[in-house]
Order: C-alpha cells, then sequence, then structure tokens
C-alpha cells in the first residue's frame, strides 16, 4: 500500500466526537433506543435553532421529502416541479407519492433550481413545487413563494445541504409549506442517518407525526409516558419512519458544536479559494446577496476546453494522489431510470448538463486538519498544472 493511500484524505468523512459516543452508551444502557425522549429533545432544540413553528424528527432526509409531500396533498397523477441537479432522494420522493416529477433547468452559475424556468413547467396537474438548496445555497424563495402562492401550489423546501442557511433572515427550510432536512454521514450536522421535516401548520405537522409512527395516534413513548392502558388507535396506513434515540443523542452533540464548525468552514472556504485562484476553474462563490451560505461542498467547475482531460480523469488523478473527491452531481435526466421513465433527453436542460460534466467537489470538512486542506489545493493545483493543454 503506497503512502498516499494510507494517509488517504476521505471524501465527506463523518467525525463523531467522544462526547457523543458517551451519549449513545447512555441510552444504550438505559434501555430505551427507539423514539424517545432524546428525539423530543433534539427536535426542540433544532426548531429553536431554525426557528420553525413545528418539527417533527424522521428516520431520514429522504422520508422527510416522503412525508411532506403526502401531507402536502401530492397523490397520483399528480405533477411536482423540481430540479434534476440533485440527489435521486428528492425525485424519489416524489415517485414513492405516487406523483410525476417535472424537472425544469437550473441556473448555471449556482446550480439551483431557476425560478422563470419552473414557472414554466408548471402545469394544471402540477400540485407542488420542490428547490433544492444546493450545496448549502438557498435558492430564491422570494420568487418560489410568489410562485406557489400564484399558482395555489405547496412550496416543499428540500434543505438537506442548508442547515445553517438564511434566506432574508429566516432558516431555509422554514420559509415554505415544509422544509425537509437531512442528517445522514456527510451533512453539516449528522446523526449517523436521521432526517427532519419543518411544517407551518401545527396540524400538517401532527399528520407527519402520525404518519412517520405507522399511523398512530400515539408512538410507543408516548404510550409508556401516560402509563395507560388506553393503547393507540391506527387512523391512516402510515410508515416506519422514525428517528430512534441512538440517533438524536449523536444529533443533539452535533448540533451544539455547529456555530463552530461554521467558522472553520467559512477558513477552508476561503483558503481554498485563495490558493485555486488562477486555475482552469471556475471557483464557487460563498456569498448570497439576500442570505448566508450554509458552506456544505466546495463545488468547482472544470474549464474543460482548457484541459487535455475530462473530469473523471482529474478524479482519479486526484484519488492516485491520496485525496477523494465528489461529483455533485450527475443530473437525474441523465440518469437510466428517470432518461427512459420520463423520455428525456441530454439536451433537454442544457445548463444541468453543462454542470453535470465540469462538477467536481474538494474533501470540506471542519474536521480537515490544516495539513489536510494544504495538501488539497496543492495536489489540486499539481495535477490540473498537468492537465493543461498546450499553448
Amino acid at each position: 500500500m503506497s503512502a498516499a493511500r494510507r494517509g488517504f484524505i476521505v471524501f465527506g468523512a463523518p467525525r463523531i466526537a467522544p462526547d457523543e459516543i458517551k451519549r449513545v452508551a447512555a441510552v444504550l444502557r438505559g434501555g430505551w433506543i427507539g423514539t424517545g425522549p432524546r428525539v423530543a429533545a433534539f427536535e426542540e432544540a433544532f426548531r429553536r435553532f431554525t426557528g420553525a413553528r413545528n418539527l417533527v424528527a424522521v428516520g431520514s432526509g429522504t422520508s422527510a421529502l416522503h412525508l411532506a409531500l403526502l401531507v402536502g396533498g401530492v397523490r397520483r397523477g399528480d405533477e411536482v416541479v423540481t430540479t434534476p441537479m440533485t440527489f435521486a432522494a428528492t425525485a424519489n420522493a416524489v415517485i414513492h407519492a405516487g406523483a410525476r416529477p417535472v424537472f425544469a433547468d437550473v441556473d448555471r452559475e449556482t446550480g439551483n433550481l431557476d425560478p422563470e424556468m419552473a414557472a414554466r413547467a408548471v402545469t394544471r396537474r402540477t400540485r407542488a413545487l420542490l428547490p433544492v438548496h444546493l450545496a448549502g445555497r438557498p435558492c430564491d424563495l422570494d420568487a418560489f413563494s410568489a410562485l406557489a402562492r400564484r399558482r395555489g401550489l405547496k412550496l416543499v423546501e428540500d434543505a438537506s445541504h442548508a442547515i445553517e442557511a438564511l434566506w432574508r433572515g429566516r432558516h431555509a427550510g422554514t420559509v415554505g409549506d415544509f422544509g425537509c432536512f437531512s442528517f445522514t454521514h456527510n451533512k453539516n450536522l449528522t446523526a449517523g442517518e436521521g432526517g427532519a421535516v419543518a411544517a407551518r401548520s401545527a396540524r400538517a405537522a401532527a399528520l407527519v407525526r402520525t404518519l412517520a409512527s405507522q399511523g398512530m395516534t400515539a408512538g410507543a413513548w408516548q404510550r409508556f409516558r401516560k402509563r395507560s392502558g388506553d393503547g393507540y388507535r391506527v387512523v391512516v396506513p402510515g410508515f416506519k419512519y422514525g428517528m430512534s434515540d441512538i440517533n438524536a443523542a449523536i444529533a443533539i452533540g452535533q448540533l451544539r458544536k455547529v456555530p463552530r464548525w461554521q467558522l472553520r468552514r467559512r477558513a477552508i472556504w476561503e483558503y481554498y479559494s485563495q490558493k485555486l485562484a488562477g486555475l482552469p476553474t471556475s471557483l464557487p462563490n460563498a456569498r448570497v446577496p439576500r442570505g448566508r451560505h450554509a458552506l456544505h461542498m466546495y463545488m468547482v467547475r472544470l474549464r474543460l476546453e482548457s484541459l487535455r482531460t475530462d473530469r473523471d480523469g482529474i478524479r482519479h488523478a486526484m484519488a492516485e494522489r491520496g485525496v477523494g473527491t465528489g461529483v455533485h452531481y450527475v443530473s437525474l435526466h441523465l440518469q437510466p431510470y428517470y432518461r427512459k421513465a420520463l423520455g428525456l433527453a441530454p439536451r433537454d436542460f442544457p445548463n444541468a448538463l453543462w454542470i453535470s460534466e465540469r462538477t467536481l467537489s474538494l474533501p470540506f470538512s471542519p474536521h480537515l486538519t490544516d495539513s489536510q486542506v494544504e495538501r488539497v489545493a496543492r495536489t489540486f493545483r499539481g495535477v490540473l498544472g498537468k492537465a493543461v493543454r498546450a499553448a
């Protein structure tokens, strides 16, 4: 094994600190590991952190999206306008709700769903808008809110990347009818696995909670606390979508560190932007005129016309030198299932296609050491320097 491989910098590796391990051990010793008091404590802490009116913790970001769409009234035969420049979970949740995802093209600079393109995609069958705050950059929530009001649609924010993002002083995920968060392994706050739904309406939040608990009017923890023989009633065929106390114990510890980690992310972002200036790439912009970037991923766009290789060639060269990278994303309209199911062609969404061919995410975590950050930048400069076309 080479020295580079032994010291491989993994893209998106989480960090679970000793205090979080202690919290998990306490849950295991206590004997209640399902949805219980730690989940309730995390829900309240995260609700305060985001300023959400109502919040329900669930098992994943995908289940959060599915529940939000169902409670938002999305049914079989409906359409949901969304972005192709996202992880599969966004569109998969639409399919699971029985509806059809309708893609609209993205802004080439930000990668976020273009509000004007989204408006053109709305039909009489459209029930909801599902924009994504890509890489932590809040999308234009003024435009999407106005479009939703004008056409009588639900606005569901996919805020999986946007825990710290703000729009006009409000947290991303709390502006629309619903906001969906993810706490999987590579997010700014991880629970190991988990998610949350923020809901404008208390009634909607209550239905989310019921659906996440197999359609029961009271979960096991609520029944245990009441010590009542009344049991529960199943009022709707729900899902097993609850968060566990094990996951919540991790998330509670992580949440307290988010402000400090955000400062570290900004320092790494600024270092990359300084050291990578002048390369045949377009670097990401952290400035959001009406909001704040969550700084979830540092995504560069390669200027392929200046290089002798493609994006995957650059990725391979980085990996050979011990630095992992990511691709966020290969547009969903290029993926086999959606291309076939929706009858799409690569050039249907030219901006998403353009980004798909050029996007590359560098290791970006508050847990990277200064020497690792320096090594990432140095390696990337070296790889691109060797790949530049001769004049």
